[in-house]
């Protein structure tokens, strides 16, 4: 079943979406973990350490970080949990600022980054006690086969934690989608010199499902239980998807 979220690409070129997102990552790395924190107002530092109290509970020993990009994740998963965690990503630029962040935590025995399709995974079945995954998965290039993997190499009765933008509901709706659609893009233009990077974001949050929609889709995939939670009126989700 191939659902809309499938089409939005960075790069309105003839390549794969995964190919250019790839390319898009590499491009924005240097500059990637500033703008988040500019454009987030630094709230998603708040987000990682819900998902990251939200995972405790488990006590998982051996974590799988998907899409993990500059590290952030790995990191605060790391720290709060003390598991070995393996960092996994599409983009090598993006990797090559998580290694580094990773020796300056003095955690490079404790946390590992690979580079890899998120869609064709080098792991075991159920490698891992746990996976996380922050504002990743909306950039595969087909979401269930993304997801089907994660659901594979998760131990059984693991959860999976997808942490993702969603759509502000309500009266503050038309104001984040003015900034999102206008404000953001701008400011991404002036930092990151790559203007496709910034209008792609908005795009692709706009075409990915959320709510009870993405729990429908973890469902089919074949989790067992999928719970989750809205972050800052909505901005953000968390899922809580248990094999």
């Amino acid at each position: 079943m191939k659902h809309n979220h499938d089409t939005v690409t960075p790069y309105n070129s003839d390549t794969t979406k995964k190919n250019q997102v790839e390319e898009m990552f590499d491009n924005i790395a240097p500059k990637y973990d500033l703008l988040n924190h500019v454009l987030s107002m630094k709230i998603d530092v708040t987000w990682r350490n819900t998902l990251v109290k939200w995972l405790k509970g488990d006590q998982p020993k051996k974590i799988l970080d998907v899409a993990t990009g500059t590290g952030d994740l790995a990191l605060a998963v790391q720290k709060g949990t003390k598991a070995k965690v393996v960092g996994y990503d599409l983009s090598q630029q993006m990797l090559n600022v998580g290694i580094e962040k990773v020796k300056k935590a003095g955690l490079s025995s404790e946390i590992q980054m690979i580079k890899g399709d998120a869609e064709n995974m080098p792991f075991q079945d159920e490698e891992f006690d746990a996976i996380t995954a922050a504002f990743g998965v909306r950039n595969f290039e087909n979401l269930e086969s993304g997801l089907s993997e994660m659901l594979r190499v998760v131990k059984k009765g693991g959860n999976v934690f997808i942490l993702e933008f969603s759509k502000v509901e309500g009266f503050l709706g038309p104001f984040y989608m003015f900034y999102f659609k206008n404000i953001l893009p701008a400011i991404g233009k002036l930092v990151s010199k790559d203007n496709r990077a910034y209008t792609y974001l908005p795009d692709s949050v706009n075409a990915f499902p959320y709510g009870e929609q993405m729990k429908t889709i973890l469902s089919n995939v074949g989790f067992s239980k999928v719970e989750y939670k809205k972050l800052t009126f909505g901005i953000a989700t968390i899922y809580k998807a248990t094999r």
